[in-house]
């Protein structure tokens, strides 16, 4: 679009409502309590994440995370005139400038300058207002960035990012100061490569934000930031969840609306607090089983002979994480908010009692098992044995070994476990487990010789 003659004369009038739009910014600030100096608290020496400078303010003027965040968000608005941003229209009119004589292209002369002092201005404003950024603002002049690149550093929340922005920022810095004053050199060169490197850290940390924010719709953004809120903060509420969003997302959304969001992804709830549950027990419910059977479950049999097979977690969390894995399993029994020995957290228990069960889950769950395969193919010969050769001579004789393998399997890593005690030499532990009847039972069945 260029501008016409007429357009151009009174350009430093229309132009002017740059520092109109300037007070936007000035009433953000006066509406602050006198007693606030939000600079001053949050430009450190060391970088925060949003919710580190949120927790902060709080605890500071005692005000909750949403009056804290209201303070924070003094970013100013993108000025936009004529359907443009300043340094297009500055462009446009420096080409329009060449067709001018006279006091015409004086007072667009005039009209560009004052445009560019009130962009400054707003610039200096924007950095500032990034108070994890600013006490670089040196530095950060330096190298090549626009308004929507400022953007993207004030939509930078996590402590990550932003540390990496700052860490090419010092490098940049370093490298400058120790090439201030040098001859031209080979160091010299080394350090103007160091430098160019920096800046190209830097524009790669701002494109990181592009790919992973600015691209993708808000509804997108809002989804993945509940998710990745309720997977750090397990047990969080949805008012929870609302009080760390950022500050475009905290005013075009409430509780109520997150807690419907929550419902279109893989969150477990329970009396209003939510959890993120493991991929994995959706993609693959056995794999998670026994990854947790190994880790926080056991395989063992009573005296009896009786195999059992249990999950065991503590607290609210578990609770929930045991009701999800009920439901993907489909079967087992749940014993849920079990006083515990030591009178701590709750235990939550989901047990497996019935052969058919035990048999069930141990065999889907064995190519995964890592620490407990020894302990599940005891269990799995065991069944086999009682389900159909109870009458054989080698039964009881093998479910003694059995039993004493079970031990074994359970204790070896316990030092000092009266071994003596159980009837367990440890010297007989590699016969047992060659007397393995799994290839007795196959040739057995194979030639239809079941022993009733």
């Amino acid at each position: 679009m260029n501008l016409t003659i007429d357009e151009l004369e009174d350009a430093e009038e229309q132009f002017g409502r740059l520092k109109e739009l300037s007070q936007q910014e000035e009433e953000i600030i006066e509406g602050l309590p006198e007693d606030i100096e939000v600079s001053k608290l949050l430009s450190t020496d060391y970088v925060m994440s949003e919710v580190e400078e949120l927790t902060l303010i709080s605890k500071t003027y005692s005000i909750n995370a949403s009056e804290a965040k209201k303070i924070m968000n003094v970013f100013p608005n993108e000025y936009i005139i004529h359907e443009q941003n300043v340094p297009e229209l500055v462009k446009k009119m420096r080409n329009n400038r060449r067709q001018l004589k006279g006091n015409l292209r004086e007072n667009m002369t005039k009209a560009i300058d004052v445009v560019i002092d009130a962009y400054s201005e707003h610039i200096g404003k924007s950095i500032d207002s990034i108070y994890w950024l600013s006490p670089y603002k040196e530095v950060f002049r330096k190298m090549r960035f626009s308004e929507k690149d400022l953007a993207k550093l004030n939509k930078m929340k996590d402590l990550e990012s932003r540390r990496n922005v700052v860490d090419s920022l010092c490098k940049y810095w370093e490298a400058e100061l120790d090439r201030e004053g040098m001859a031209y050199s080979k160091e010299y060169s080394v350090l103007s490569k160091n430098m160019s490197t920096a800046k190209k850290e830097f524009r790669k940390c701002l494109k990181a934000v592009a790919i992973q924010t600015l691209n993708k719709s808000k509804k997108q953004r809002q989804l993945e930031f509940i998710e990745y809120t309720i997977t750090k903060h397990q047990g969080i509420t949805a008012k929870g969840i609302h009080e760390k969003m950022p500050s475009d997302m905290f005013h075009i959304t409430n509780p109520n609306i997150i807690s419907k969001s929550i419902k279109k992804l893989e969150i477990a709830s329970s009396d209003g607090c939510y959890y993120k549950v493991p991929s994995l027990i959706k993609k693959n419910i056995w794999a998670y089983t026994a990854a947790f059977i190994d880790s926080d479950g056991y395989i063992t049999l009573d005296r009896n002979m009786n195999p059992r097979v249990g999950l065991v977690a503590t607290g609210e969390r578990g609770k929930v994480f045991m009701k999800e894995m009920h439901k993907s399993i489909g079967f087992g029994r749940m014993h849920l908010d079990q006083k515990s020995p030591q009178d701590t957290r709750l235990i939550n228990r989901l047990n497996f009692y019935s052969q058919a069960d035990v048999s069930e889950l141990l065999t889907k769950c064995l190519p995964h098992f890592r620490l407990k395969k020894g302990n599940a193919k005891l269990l799995l010969e065991l069944i086999r044995m009682k389900k159909s050769y109870k009458k054989a001579e080698w039964y009881k004789p093998r479910c003694d070994e059995i039993f004493k393998l079970m031990k074994w399997e359970n204790h070896r890593d316990h030092v000092g476990f009266d071994w003596l005690k159980e009837g367990i030499y440890l010297d007989d532990i590699q016969k047992y487990k060659d007397n393995c009847k799994i290839s007795v039972m196959d040739e057995l069945e194979n030639i239809g010789g079941i022993l009733a």
